[in-house]
Order: C-alpha cells, then sequence, then structure tokens
C-alpha cells in the first residue's frame, strides 16, 4: 500500500516570487515575460530548508508519504489583485511549474491547478486553464477558493449557488477533483489567512450540504480541506435544522448525509481532531493530507515530532480496521485521483 498525501503545496523556485513581484511593479505594463525554471532550480527548491526542519523530499521521506499531489501556495494567488490578467498570469506561470515538478519526480507527485478565479468575474473564465491543465500536464483537479475576493468585504456566491454549476460540469466532465481551499485574507488583523481558511471551509460545506448540487451532480468529486473546518464539531447543530420539529416539515434530506457525499483530508495537526473527524464523516470520506512542509512543520515542544506527523495519529485510532486505515493512508485519494497505487 502506498501512502499518499492528497493536500501538498508545490516547491517554490525563486523565479516564481520574482516574477510575482515584478508583474504586481508594472501591473503588466511590461506583459506577462515568464522565466523559464531549470530543472537544476526545481531541485534546489525541492531540497531547500524552508518551513520545516528538512528540505521537502526530505520530509516525505522521513514520514514515509510514497505520493503527493501539488497544488500552488493558496495564500500566494491573488485572486482579488487587479487587473486581472495579473491573477491569470500568475496562476498559469505556477501550474506550468508544477507540471515540471511532477515531470521530474514522475513517481512521486501529482498535480492539481490553481484557477485564476477573480471575484467580479464569471467562473466559466477560470475554465480553460482547468482543461489545460488536465489534457494537457494530467493534473488530477484543482483547488476552488470559495472566496476570490478575499475577505475584502464583498461576498462570492454560497456554493450551492448557480455561479458555481459551470466549474461543477466541467469537473464531471474532466473526471477530476475540485479541492475546496480558501487563499489570501484582506483583514489579516482580524482574520488571518489561516483562520480565513477555516471559515471559508465552514461556510463552502455549508452551502454545498443545505442546497441540491450533491444532487444535481451525482458524480462530483469534492475535496474539503482541514477537515471540513469548524463543520464536523458543529455537526449537531446544522443536522438539527433539517429534521422535521413541532409539525414543521423539512426537505426530507438530513444535512448529515449530504456531508457523507463530501470527502475531507487530515489536516488537523492533533489526534482529537482527526478522530472526531473520522468518527462523524467515517472512514471513507476521509484521506490523509498532512500539507507537509506548511504551517504543521515547525516542532511540538510535548512531542519533539513535527505537528504535521500525522500519520501515527491515524495509525493510533483504535476504532477503525486495518482496511479502513489503509483507505485513509492511500486507498480512498488513490480512487478519488485516479492514481495507481
Amino acid at each position: 500500500m502506498k501512502i499518499i498525501d492528497c493536500h501538498a503545496h508545490m516547491a517554490v523556485p525563486h523565479q516564481l516570487p520574482a516574477y510575482k513581484a515584478s508583474i504586481l511593479s508594472h501591473r503588466g505594463a511590461h506583459g506577462r515575460k515568464a522565466p523559464p525554471v531549470s530543472n537544476e532550480a526545481l531541485e534546489q527548491a525541492f531540497n531547500r530548508v524552508e518551513m520545516a526542519p528538512m528540505g521537502h523530499l526530505a520530509c516525505l521521506d522521513q514520514a514515509g508519504v510514497d505520493i503527493q499531489l501539488l497544488s500552488p501556495r493558496p495564500f500566494q494567488l491573488m485572486h482579488s489583485e487587479e487587473p486581472k490578467k495579473l491573477v491569470h498570469w500568475y496562476v498559469e506561470y505556477a501550474n506550468d511549474i508544477i507540471a515540471q515538478e511532477c515531470a521530474l519526480y514522475p513517481e512521486r507527485f501529482y498535480g492539481v491547478a490553481g484557477l485564476p478565479q477573480t471575484g467580479d468575474s464569471p467562473i466559466t473564465e477560470a475554465l480553460p486553464e482547468l482543461e489545460r491543465c488536465v489534457k494537457e500536464f494530467g493534473f488530477r483537479g484543482c483547488l476552488i477558493n470559495p472566496d476570490p475576493f478575499e475577505n475584502n468585504g464583498r461576498m462570492a456566491p454560497p456554493m450551492g449557488d448557480r455561479y458555481w454549476y459551470p466549474l461543477y460540469e466541467k469537473l464531471c466532465e474532466l473526471d477530476v477533483v475540485g479541492h475546496i481551499h480558501s487563499a489570501s485574507s484582506r483583514a489579516p488583523e482580524r482574520e488571518p489567512y489561516s483562520l480565513h481558511f477555516i471559515n471559508e471551509e465552514t461556510t463552502a460545506v455549508y452551502g454545498l450540504c443545505k442546497s441540491t448540487v450533491l444532487e444535481d451532480f451525482p458524480a462530483l468529486k469534492i475535496l474539503v480541506s482541514h477537515g471540513g473546518g469548524a463543520i464536523p464539531y458543529q455537526l449537531g447543530r446544522f443536522d438539527a435544522t433539517t429534521v422535521p420539529r413541532n409539525g414543521m416539515s423539512t426537505s426530507g434530506v438530513r444535512f448529515r448525509d449530504r456531508l457523507q457525499k463530501l470527502y475531507f483530508d487530515t489536516v488537523l495537526y492533533s489526534r482529537d481532531a482527526i478522530e472526531l473527524l473520522v468518527k462523524v464523516v467515517g472512514a471513507s470520506q476521509c484521506l490523509y493530507g498532512a500539507e507537509m512542509p506548511g504551517v504543521g512543520s515547525s516542532i511540538d515542544p510535548e512531542t519533539g515530532e513535527t505537528f504535521d506527523t500525522i500519520i501515527p495519529h491515524i495509525n493510533g485510532l483504535s476504532f477503525i480496521s486495518d482496511d479502513e486505515r489503509k483507505a485513509i493512508l492511500g486507498g480512498n485519494a488513490a480512487r478519488l485521483f485516479n492514481i495507481e497505487a
């Protein structure tokens, strides 16, 4: 059995942040002019010590991870930036680099595309990039930002809204995964991006489960980051609104039943949180994810291990079977992302 980390972000060569700084400084006046990146530069990025005590590849080797799904670093995607062509240029360049990384390590990495979403634009404008990444590069999914306004005071439609339907149709047509993951926040004093991730992922699940999306698109594959945000912890509150009360009828579909049609990663960094997630949504809906290296790569002073040392937490779940454990660690991801493992 291969262990698959369903939630990881690209190793960043120095050319990518330099490119971002350049296009932001001239606002597109000098054209896109994306510089080439050598394989040597990518190897250096994968071995550079950045967020963890060791480089990206060394982290995987130490944890025993065989395969990772790589996507752009979400907080860098600048969905709310102007002019909008800058968003497209940056996202496309990041996706190109991910494709190159996957080609450099074909047995280890699979791509998950960033989408050039912008708040004022129809979602259809982001679909050509999704199609390019799947058909040209073999990517297995894409990130979906529920808030392309990036917390600037304006609100995107809930994820049950018809606004999103062209994206859902395209995901089903291509048979790839939509990975819900918010991006940056323009209100960091009150809601920094790490908190914004959790709040938006909670809102996204609520919007999906209070709508008919999952009935309208029975083949839709949606993976939610960070264990679904607050949803598992607050499930009873949401589920209570979908059962009959005092003679009043409801839609007839329980919130918790729709929840079972979504998938959730284990990027939670504590055994108690992972245990709750698995108990609430079931082992069949959970995918091992560690986002390694990343936010959780600092060392926990109580254990001496990094917070993203998640595999022992899954191995320590006493209430699941060995088959369920294997499914969480790799089998579910292999099935969902169409990976032979």
